[in-house]
């Protein structure tokens, strides 16, 4: 069923269904961040090093979450967002409670890439869903709402997995069932999602487009369009979908896996991390082959996102946010047990409940006053994105070199809430930047500088450096190298936002959108 936000009463709906959709984020959260609090008995009994939970945290999940949300962004462009997030949503959470089941990195590692590859359903759906049933002067509040669940379902899984684990075995010492309690606490927050997931079933979808008054013509064949898309992405597969685009587009596509693997190579002679660097050199292979086939097949949609200035600045800036904030999602936790003495209980009660707090006040906000702002002046967004960059430098610093419990507690909440404030303004500024017909996609690219860039990146060189200095403080300090360069992305995204904005039809229309 189709529906128009015109009245009272589908303004309520529309209430609704993004609360429905803040809870189903809340789950992505606590399902992707558990990890945290478990990290310390998952790297006793696996036997594992910082460096390895950096890449299970992040990497491992990081990287199939961005390369699988480009051919599933598209699927949410053409298909029923509403059942592509409910397959998704009931995949990640099965994937969480097998994370229960691992006896091995490897075997945590394919949970995790399953857990990834569902999640990367969320956030297209939903930020096209959102777009649709809200305004556009009332979106950034909305998609900030909704954006809370990261902070939110951060917060609750360190209270959770905490509480969880350590009265498991306190209860069973040395496990019952083969279960211990970081394994316990696993799929206890696992099983829930399936629930949740016959809840999002019942939502309907709204008519795409409305808002903008933009008529939207779906697919003739979106399963096939999902299938086109996977096959551009996926390697070895890739070598095939250039092929199809001629010669010229497969030597550059086989010159850029050489130059790919050549830079793979000689980071892992560096760091000696082999999983880490094939992972991400093969992302960044796949989505250099699934922006050059959109290119050829869809030149609208490539000319709004991957040819517009504004929004690779805004994309790569918030994603360096994201490098310091994943960072120290991972490590804040295992530094506050190992450093401080603080118990998981007490960790996931106070750590977890400022995150959340912090968290859901930052990022709701800074959606509210960056729409304020956006009133006023065409940039009135990107101040607010700055501060998520800049902000959090001040109190992390001196967090990390306290040896006061309660005053890193309170300085942690202030680092959540600065950090926070900066996702409803990019993600409303990312949904401007596109049609409605493309908004999936233009989600699923601005996760890839969230998940390569931040996700990818940010856990693992703080658990590397971590490894090899001996020092977690170290490691969480050294994320703070990529604070001047989002700084100078973000100046340059305000310089070049407005007039993006107001030129989406034009160039549009000038690569061949028929409106």
């Amino acid at each position: 069923m189709e529906s128009k936000i015109t009245g009272t009463t589908d303004r309520r709906y529309a209430n609704y269904v993004l609360f429905v959709l803040t809870i189903v984020y809340v789950l992505n959260f606590v399902d992707r961040q558990i990890l945290s609090i478990l990290a310390n008995d998952v790297k006793r009994d696996l036997h594992l090093t910082d460096a390895d939970i950096g890449f299970l945290f992040g990497t491992a999940f990081g990287v199939f979450y961005s390369l699988f949300g480009i051919p599933l962004g598209r699927l949410a462009d053409g298909w029923s967002r509403v059942k592509l997030m409910t397959v998704g949503l009931a995949l990640w959470s099965a994937m969480t409670a097998f994370s229960g089941l691992a006896r091995s990195g490897a075997q945590l590692t394919l949970a995790r890439i399953g857990v990834g590859v569902g999640e990367a359903t969320a956030s297209p759906c939903a930020y096209s869903l959102i777009s649709d049933y809200f305004p556009k002067e009332r979106r950034a509040t909305a998609l900030a709402i909704y954006s809370s669940g990261v902070f939110l379902g951060g917060g609750l899984s360190l209270f959770l997995g905490g509480a969880i684990a350590e009265h498991w075995d306190r209860a069973y010492p040395g496990g019952t069932w083969g279960v211990v309690g970081w394994q316990a606490a696993f799929m206890a927050v696992g099983v829930p999602g399936l629930l949740v997931a016959a809840w999002v079933a019942t939502l309907r979808e709204p008519e795409r487009g409305a808002m903008e008054g933009i008529v939207t013509t779906l697919p003739s064949h979106p399963f096939r369009d999902f299938l086109g898309e996977l096959v551009t992405i996926v390697p070895p597969f890739t070598l095939i979908g250039a092929a199809r685009r001629g010669m010229r587009a497969l030597i550059v596509n086989i010159a850029m896996l050489a130059v790919v693997s050549v830079v793979v190579a000689g980071l892992i002679g560096v760091t000696h991390s082999t999983a880490q660097w094939i992972a991400v050199g093969g992302g960044v292979y796949a989505v250099f082959s699934w922006a050059s086939a959109l290119r050829d097949r869809d030149p609208p949609a490539f000319r709004l996102i991957w040819g517009t200035p504004a929004f690779l600045y805004v994309t790569l800036g918030y994603g360096l946010i994201a490098f310091v904030s994943y960072g120290i999602s991972v490590f804040a936790a295992p530094y506050a047990e190992s450093a401080l003495g603080q118990s998981k209980t007490t960790i996931g009660l106070f750590l977890g409940g400022g995150a959340m707090a912090g968290g859901f006040i930052g990022v709701v906000s800074g959606g509210r006053i960056a729409d304020a702002w956006k009133e006023r002046k065409p940039w009135g967004r990107i101040p607010i994105i700055m501060i998520g960059s800049i902000g959090p430098v001040i109190p992390l610093i001196i967090a990390l070199n306290t040896t006061n419990a309660a005053l890193f507690y309170i300085l942690a909440f202030f680092l959540q809430m600065l950090g926070s404030s900066a996702l409803g303004a990019t993600a409303a500024t990312v949904q401007d930047l596109a049609l409605p017909r493309m908004r999936g996609t233009a989600t699923a690219t601005f996760f890839i500088g969230t998940t390569m860039i931040g996700l990818a990146l940010g856990p693992y060189m703080a658990g590397f450096v971590s490894t090899v200095t001996g020092s977690l403080r170290t490691g969480i300090l050294s994320l703070l190298v990529a604070v001047p360069l989002a700084a100078l992305f973000l100046i340059l995204a305000w310089r070049s936002v407005p007039a993006a904005e107001a030129s989406v039809i034009e160039r549009a229309r000038a690569a061949g959108e028929p409106i």
